[in-house]
């Protein structure tokens, strides 16, 4: 507990949360007599959202405030758990509408072991990788605790639920709580021979969430995809599906030498199958070129504010047409403020 930290933060959700004055210094007096901080629940929603807006790494800041934030402290069974892990899930898919949300768990009690609540398995076999390889360590973590692998190429991994630092149990997530998106191309029938889909909602399980002073390592969170992050990344990269030999191979295109850059156009194409099949399903996602404009609206609303903006280049430049938007020319400083969300250490 970091008492600095914690009057830091309560002086801002003083001040922009219209509470009393002095509000701040009487919540210290008591935190310092009872030699412990439980945030209240209005609290905890105020550091989960203005740690949204201090994530230097994530481009779609500008919606910081609508993050709805479920206060799950008192839970604290694994049944319940999955239960209220289960709620996020369908809460945040809404059908394809997709609502930023956060569930914030006891700041001691419970981890997580997963790195996001939907993400597809990856198994190393004779003939290679099945599945998604930045998937194989965890996945052999499930099937060592007892979980049956399917070995198919987009098999939903289950939920590893820890409380008190017992032993983990694991929970098989309903397929009908899984909202998945098949690729298809807006011009090229043959895309669909690809056959790759992708789950809806990117919710990340395994950042913990510095509220303030208190430390929640398990607090899983979501927005919604930037369309890249699936087309230029989780499908395109060597190390990932890498997938463009075969999207360049769909589309007819010149594989003989990289001059013809046809890595670039196949790039191109399977970012439109992507941001075409979401639309086509009714799913919420944002291109990049959206996603920029909406981070420069940030940043002019955090200037108005007086608050400074920071951020990682590298992390909001996008990977692809990245000299197209604003951020590719702008320097930013990587400073980082608390509230604010963090890697932690592997619990396996």
């Amino acid at each position: 507990m970091n008492y600095d930290e914690i009057h830091s933060f309560l002086t801002i959700y003083e001040q922009e949360t219209k509470q009393p004055e002095g509000y701040a210094e009487q919540r210290m007096a008591v935190i310092k007599e009872k030699g412990s901080y439980w945030q209240t629940t209005d609290e905890l929603t105020h550091a989960a959202r203005v740690a949204w807006r201090n994530s230097n790494k994530c481009i779609g800041r500008l919606f910081w405030q609508s993050l709805h934030v479920f206060d799950e402290r008192q839970t604290l069974t694994h049944d319940t758990i999955f239960e209220r892990l289960l709620h996020h899930i369908q809460f945040a898919s809404n059908g394809g509408k997709i609502r930023p949300t956060i569930t914030v768990f006891h700041p001691e009690r419970v981890r997580i072991w997963n790195e996001q609540l939907v993400r597809y398995a990856g198994y190393e076999t004779a003939e290679g990788i099945i599945g998604d390889p930045a998937s194989v360590e965890f996945t052999k973590v499930c099937i060592d605790l007892g979980w049956q692998p399917k070995y198919g190429r987009f098999d939903v991994l289950p939920l590893v639920i820890q409380v008190n630092h017992t032993l983990p149990r694991l929970y098989e997530v309903p397929k009908e709580y899984v909202l998945e998106v098949p690729m298809t191309h807006p011009t090229n029938e043959r895309f669909s021979e690809l056959d790759l889909r992708w789950y809806a909602v990117p919710m990340i399980a395994n950042m913990k969430l510095d509220g303030g002073g208190i430390e929640y390592p398990a607090a899983p969170f979501n927005g919604w995809y930037m369309g890249t992050e699936i087309g230029a990344r989780n499908f395109a990269d060597v190390d990932r599906y890498n997938q463009l030999p075969k999207v360049a191979a769909v589309f007819d295109l010149d594989t003989s030498t990289q001059a013809t850059l046809w890595q670039d156009r196949a790039l191109v194409e399977l970012n439109v199958a992507v941001l075409h099949s979401f639309k086509e399903q009714g799913v919420s996602i944002v291109d990049h070129h959206n996603a920029a404009q909406q981070f420069k609206l940030f940043e002019q609303a955090e200037e108005k504010a007086e608050r400074p903006v920071t951020g990682n280049w590298a992390w909001l430049v996008p990977p692809m047409a990245a000299a197209t938007t604003h951020i590719y020319h702008k320097p930013y400083k990587n400073h980082y403020f608390s509230p604010n969300y963090f890697y932690q250490k592997k619990p396996y």
